[in-house]
């Protein structure tokens, strides 16, 4: 037996104005000083007023938000009693409005004890909508939720079903203003998410369609996103190619290039886009030796192969890859983000230790051994295509 959960999504040039149709007396905006200083919660707080809904902004979520910050999030929210908690912004703040809720709901649990297997009773004081601001994560209608412990430069990966946004406001106008950087980095993690969704042993029928969709969409769009910002076609394909991916893949799982991506990010303070989607052609490499039959359909699917063998097929989804990632200015190697080989393999054990450790290497097509997982980080930052 499987389960698809998706929030109601209003999405589309103007989608913002469903915020003045809920219904509610107080709301709690998650979100970062940054876009407060942008003006886009200015947009949402007039929206909620519309709505007659008193909020107020909590905007000390950082990149890779932390526990601290969740949990002095969780106070404010205890002291507010909103009935909407509304995550503005990328995928920080809305995992931390994510984990905001949960703990306002219930006070009694740490961080770390949200998980799918337990029942957390939400609803119950108020409910939850998220507000992209960026391409890429799909954070606003998925129920992950990761956060950073600092003291140990590791990210953790929780959530339960019921902690989905009840409506996520997809509005193309709230991302029109995100740098050519910003639009590469959260544009290549849908890509991730896409990819990694329909090639993890955990897809299904309802989320092939939805990954394939937004692969395609990414690989038409992101470069147009990059090159004008204010092409706004391609910011709204994009827009709606991220929160697809992020149906697919929440509803599936990522893999491997998301376990490695993900321990990068910790240590090394690399945007999440930029360490998942770098790590993706090494990880396709690495299951096209081995399982490349799911890897050549979507190769086909999104009309990026034209080779004999499905191995062929596969590897040159990679090569596209990499060609994208060159196309909008993204590294294709770790060596390429400016660390020293020194530095890098001071970390290499516990970058293999945390992959390991990582929720996302349980749907891997072919999972590493340690030894391939140490080789998999080490031709990542020489930027060596796999042949093992």
């Amino acid at each position: 037996m499987w389960f698809f959960s998706s929030p109601q999504i209003a999405f589309g040039e103007g989608a913002l104005q469903a915020l003045a149709e809920l219904a509610g007396k107080r709301a709690l905006v998650v979100t970062d000083a940054t876009l407060v200083a942008l003006g886009l919660v200015d947009r949402v707080m007039a929206r909620l007023a519309e709505a007659g809904i008193e909020a107020y902004i909590f905007d000390a979520v950082e990149p890779d938000p932390s526990v601290q910050t969740v949990r002095q999030g969780a106070e404010v929210a205890q002291e507010v009693a909103p009935d909407w908690i509304v995550g503005v912004g990328g995928g920080s703040p809305m995992d931390a409005a994510k984990a905001i809720w949960v703990l306002y709901e219930r006070p009694d649990l740490a961080p770390a004890e949200i998980s799918p297997f337990i029942s957390l009773g939400l609803r119950q004081k108020a409910r939850l909508a998220t507000v992209p601001t960026t391409s890429g994560t799909g954070s606003e209608v998925t129920w992950a939720i990761v956060l950073t412990d600092t003291e140990e430069q590791r990210k953790m990966g929780l959530g339960n079903r019921e902690n989905v946004a009840d409506i996520a406001v997809v509005d193309p106008e709230m991302a029109a203003g995100m740098p050519p950087a910003l639009t590469a980095d959260t544009g290549l993690d849908a890509l991730t998410h896409a990819v990694e969704g329909y090639t993890c042993t955990w897809h299904t029928d309802l989320t092939d369609g939805l990954c394939v969709k937004a692969a395609r969409l990414i690989f038409s769009y992101l470069p147009r996103a990059v090159a004008d910002g204010s092409d706004m076609e391609a910011r709204e394909r994009m827009h709606n190619a991220a929160t697809c991916a992020g149906l697919g893949f929440g509803n599936a799982m990522a893999s491997v290039a998301h376990a490695m991506g993900h321990v990068l990010g910790a240590v090394f303070h690399i945007p999440h886009g930029r360490a998942v989607s770098l790590c993706l052609p090494y990880t396709l490499e690495f299951a096209a030796r081995e399982v490349p039959d799911r890897l050549a359909d979507l190769a086909a699917l999104v009309g990026r192969s034209g080779a004999d063998t499905a191995q062929g097929a596969a590897c040159d989804l990679a090569a596209r890859i990499r060609d994208l990632a060159r196309q909008v200015g993204n590294p294709t190697s770790v060596a390429q983000l400016g660390l020293a080989r020194e530095t890098f393999e001071s970390y290499l054990e516990k970058l293999v230790d945390d992959a390991f450790n990582d929720t996302q290497m349980l749907t891997a097509c072919r999972s590493p051994s340690y030894d391939e997982m140490r080789q998999l980080f080490l031709y990542a930052y020489d930027g060596r295509p796999i042949d093992f």
